[in-house]
């Protein structure tokens, strides 16, 4: 069967965070409501950004972006747990636990590379402020949206098709409340030296390069808030990234947790708390995080829930 598409199991059980039934009635409706804050924030700051012209600049664009993408990321599994509990069912079937993977994949690549281009827009705008407006073009910020979503769908595409030649022949019991690409590479009786070869290779390329321009970007950010005159000046700037930061270090804290480390060294009750914290918390986080100290997009979802002011 080694090297083949076919595989003797038909579906998979996702057995959730929990098997114990207050426990699970509880995550049910934590999950739920989480799920709802996400999609609330992220769609209510994607629609401050839109209707105010003041917010049409390649920061909050490039915000939107990520607000869009971190509903996607979250609906991409939350709603089929949600539904599964609903049901009393934990199945999901082999094609569609494919599909969740390439999805999860794209998503997650997304955030990745929208998180580094953020941190680029940063190091122009601190940088380079007489240059701004010249460099961060509006045809650059769509090619560079428009390019991470490429890379994104290719690389979610070849692991997808790697994962789709995998035997799965008796074991198909997933620790987890979704497919993802480390359970099921456990799970599988086939070869999967090339998965993990492609993972710590491409995979790593995928995640270690927007990570080194985020750290580059940040470097030569604090090399120009320390020669800055002012203490409030200082202040401002630290505000700003602040808060870009603070999302970039969960989400790339547990990305690295999850996928970068040997085989060996995991187990299924830490791989899953911390795919709860990048898939279902961080999604949920991102719109507050960035609105807390943003007096502009504070205002802007004032005026579009009808009050005057949101300061």
């Amino acid at each position: 069967m080694r090297g083949t598409n076919q595989s003797s199991v038909s579906e998979f059980l996702l057995l959730g965070l929990s098997r114990q039934p207050q426990q699970q009635q509880l995550l049910f409706l934590l999950f739920l409501s989480m799920y709802l804050a996400t999609v609330l924030g992220n769609l209510l700051l994607i629609l401050a950004v839109s209707t105010d012209s003041r917010l049409h600049t390649p920061m909050y664009f490039f915000l939107g972006n990520l607000s869009f993408v971190d509903v996607c990321f979250s609906s991409t599994t939350t709603p089929k747990m949600l539904t599964n509990h609903v049901l009393s069912s934990q199945t999901i079937s082999f094609s569609g636990c494919l599909t969740q993977i390439y999805f999860l994949i794209v998503f997650a690549d997304m955030d990745n590379f929208l998180l580094a281009v953020m941190a680029y827009d940063r190091f122009v705008a601190v940088c380079h402020p007489l240059h701004y407006t010249t460099k961060m073009t509006h045809q650059l910020c769509a090619l560079l949206v428009a390019g991470s979503w490429l890379v994104a769908s290719l690389n979610a595409l070849l692991h997808t098709l790697l994962m789709a030649r995998l035997s799965f022949c008796a074991d198909n019991t997933i620790s987890n409340f979704f497919c993802d690409v480390s359970p099921l590479l456990r799970l599988s009786c086939s070869d999967t030296h090339l998965n993990e070869l492609i993972i710590l290779t491409e995979g790593t390329l995928v995640v270690v390069t927007p990570l080194v321009c985020i750290l580059a970007s940040y470097v030569h950010i604090t090399c120009a808030v320390l020669r800055a005159p002012t203490t409030k000046g200082r202040w401002k700037v630290f505000s700003t990234c602040g808060s870009h930061l603070a999302v970039v270090s969960l989400f790339y804290g547990t990305i690295i947790a999850v996928y970068f480390n040997p085989s060996s060294s995991h187990s299924a009750e830490k791989d899953t708390k911390a795919t709860v914290l990048y898939t279902v918390v961080t999604p949920m986080l991102n719109p507050f995080i960035y609105s807390l100290r943003n007096r502009d997009l504070k205002r802007a979802l004032g005026k579009l829930v009808g009050r005057k002011t949101f300061v």
